[in-house]
């Protein structure tokens, strides 16, 4: 009888499994019900309830749940694991608990109808069409670079406090709303995060709660990524889980946005993006395009690269390792490689369109 419990939590979990494995292959049903669904008010009702505090409550929850995790740890170690049935039973059943919050709150996003067959669009795109996209942003990006900087040489440094990125990013989606109704970004519920110290040497820029919702960003990270990184969470705040999804629209949240700054932090974005693309298409056509980007903007890129790698630590590819487990898992099958199906995305949506936002 002392088994019961553990051989119920476990059934209750393998259950769980079997039944996510089962809805994973109705997407339009998740898109009908759930994404455009059931989700679009709870998520609203998590940005109303923890959106106004000024501190993040998913990340005290996390702390309480890490120290709650030591303190167990400690004390199966001091009683001589004479408590290991119980320590493990009642870790099967958090996982149960832990497991099904998150998929019903927010994680049955990654199984929804791909964006590109939601915007009509296709998925495969030519070289030529690639180039073409490529050298209108490297246009774009060198005019806002020089409307930022009078020097061409030298960065674009951001005015702007995160707090002010913060109340700026719903004016780009709201632009894009009128012909995307799904992105409605209303309230909002955004922070940086407590836990940023820990977020650079994990290599993360920001971060989703998908318990409460609250999107966190890396504040230590340059600011001339503030922008693009808030609207790219706030993307998974509106149900966009996967990644490269999440990096489209964060880009046309941006690039739509008013504001130069953003229009800036969007446009580098995806320049970066689709010139990496074009160097493994073409690499005598991406060194060509390379030249013609303003070195204010390499500087821009430079100031990221050099960030990220004084924050190089020996367990950083063994964190890049799980999350790509984590995106393979969750119906991303190209794991961090996925990244790269936002220059698809891209290419499609402006291959048809005169000028950029």
């Amino acid at each position: 009888m002392k088994y019961k419990k553990l051989f119920i939590y476990s059934a209750l979990l393998l259950l769980q499994i079997a039944a996510l494995k089962i809805v994973a292959h109705f997407p339009l049903f998740i898109e009908n019900f759930y994404s455009t669904g059931f989700y679009s008010y709870s998520s609203k009702v998590f940005r109303f309830v923890f959106g106004w505090l000024p501190f993040s409550f998913g990340d005290v929850m996390y702390a309480i749940l890490i120290f709650y995790l030591i303190i167990s740890i400690l004390n199966l170690v001091r009683n001589r694991f004479q408590s290991i049935l119980k320590f493990i039973t009642e870790g099967i059943l958090l996982v149960n608990v832990l497991y099904f919050s998150f998929h019903i709150l927010w994680g049955l996003n990654y199984y929804r109808l791909p964006l590109h067959e939601s915007l009509s669009i296709e998925k495969d795109y030519s070289t030529e069409a690639l180039v073409s996209l490529t050298q209108r942003l490297i246009k774009e990006s060198n005019k806002l670079h020089k409307q930022l900087e009078s020097n061409d040489s030298l960065a674009v440094e951001f005015k702007y406090s995160l707090a002010e990125v913060f109340a700026k990013t719903p004016e780009g989606y709201a632009i894009v709303e009128d012909n995307f109704p799904q992105l409605d970004y209303t309230p909002k519920s955004i922070k940086n995060s407590l836990f940023r110290l820990p977020l650079t040497y994990m290599g993360f820029g920001g971060y989703l709660n998908p318990i409460t919702q609250e999107a966190q960003i890396n504040g230590l990270m340059p600011a001339h990524r503030w922008p693009l990184v808030a609207c790219h969470e706030e993307a998974h705040q509106l149900g966009f889980a996967k990644e490269n999804e999440a990096n489209f629209i964060a880009v046309m949240a941006t690039t739509n946005n008013p504001d130069p700054y953003f229009k800036y932090s969007g446009y580098i974005f995806a320049l970066r993006y689709c010139l990496g693309e074009v160097y493994n298409r073409n690499r005598t056509m991406g060194e060509i395009l390379s030249t013609q980007v303003s070195p204010g903007i390499v500087a821009n890129y430079r100031e990221s690269q050099d960030f990220w790698n004084a924050y190089e630590n020996p367990i950083e590819p063994i964190l890049a390792i799980v999350y790509g487990n984590y995106l393979k898992v969750n119906n991303q099958p190209s794991g961090m490689q996925s990244y790269s199906y936002v220059v698809a995305l891209l290419v499609n949506y402006f291959e048809n369109k005169t000028t950029l936002p």
